[in-house]
C-alpha cells in the first residue's frame, strides 16, 4: 500500500511542480525559480515516503564558489536527495531522450538543464562547450553521475569522464559525492519501500584551474576513488551503529 500511496503522489506532484516549472520557466531565465520549485518537489517525495535524510560534509564548501557535485547513482531517490541535500543551485547533466518526456522533460528544458547525446561523441563534446558558455553567462552548480546509469548491485561501476572534462575547462572544482543508502529503501525493479534514514556524503574539493584535457582519466580514477572512499567510510559507521 506503502508504495500505491507513493506513485499516485509522484505522478501528482512531479505533473504539478513540471506544469508549475513550465510556467514560471517563461518569466525566469535563470532556473533559480525552477530550482526552488524541484527542491520542494524533492522535499515532498522524501516526505511521503517517509525517508529522512542527512548531509555531511557541507563544511567542505566554500560561499560563493560554483561546483560540480559528482555522485553515485544507486536508486531513484538519488535525484530528489541531491536536490534538496545539497546547499547551491544545481543543473543536473542528463540523457537527451529525457527532454521528450512530456510535462517532465519540458520542464527540464526550461530549467536550463544540460542534455548529452550519448550516442554520439562529437554531440556530446559539442554539448559540453554550449554548456561552458552557459555557465560563463549564468553561473550554475552541476550535477552528474559519472557512472551514466543506476546501478544494480549497489556497487560504485567504472565512472565517465564527463562531468570531469567539462570541470577542467570551466576551471571549477569538482566534489566527490557520495550517496548512501537510498539503494536499500528502493532498487530498480523493486516493487516495495523500505523507508530508512538516507546520507549524502560529500568530500573534499578537486581544484581544477591548473588541470588540462590530458589529466581526465587520472582525475576520473581519483574521483571514483574518493566516492568509494566515502561510501566505504559510512557503511563502516552504519555497522558500527548497528
Amino acid at each position: 500500500m506503502r508504495l500505491v500511496w507513493v506513485i499516485l503522489n509522484v505522478v501528482f506532484w512531479t505533473g504539478l511542480a513540471g506544469i508549475l516549472a513550465i510556467i514560471v520557466g517563461l518569466i525566469d531565465r535563470s532556473g533559480r525559480a525552477i530550482w526552488w520549485i524541484a527542491r520542494g518537489w524533492s522535499w515532498i517525495l522524501l516526505k511521503i515516503s517517509g525517508v529522512p535524510y542527512r548531509l555531511t560534509g557541507r563544511e567542505y564548501l566554500q560561499e560563493g564558489q560554483e561546483y560540480v557535485f559528482a555522485a553515485n547513482h544507486e536508486s531513484a531517490y538519488d535525484i530528489p536527495l541531491c536536490f534538496v541535500a545539497i546547499p547551491r543551485l544545481i543543473v543536473p547533466i542528463a540523457k537527451v531522450e529525457l527532454k521528450r518526456i512530456p510535462v517532465f522533460g519540458w520542464a527540464m528544458v526550461m530549467a536550463r538543464h544540460i542534455f548529452v547525446d550519448r550516442g554520439n561523441h562529437n554531440r556530446a563534446l559539442e554539448s559540453l562547450e554550449r554548456t561552458k558558455q552557459s555557465l560563463i553567462k549564468n553561473p550554475r552548480s552541476i550535477l552528474v553521475y559519472p557512472e551514466g546509469t543506476r546501478s544494480l548491485d549497489g556497487r560504485i561501476h567504472r565512472f565517465k569522464k564527463g562531468g570531469v572534462v567539462l570541470a577542467i575547462k570551466l576551471g571549477i572544482p569538482i566534489v566527490p559525492v557520495a550517496v548512501c543508502g537510498t539503494s536499500q529503501v528502493i532498487t530498480k525493479h523493486s516493487w516495495t519501500i523500505r523507508p530508512r534514514l538516507i546520507e549524502l556524503r560529500l568530500g573534499e574539493p578537486f581544484v581544477t584551474e591548473e588541470l588540462s584535457y590530458d589529466d581526465r582519466n587520472r582525475v576520473t580514477e581519483e574521483l571514483q576513488a574518493r566516492v568509494e572512499a566515502l561510501k566505504t567510510e559510512w557503511a563502516a559507521e552504519e555497522e558500527r551503529n548497528a
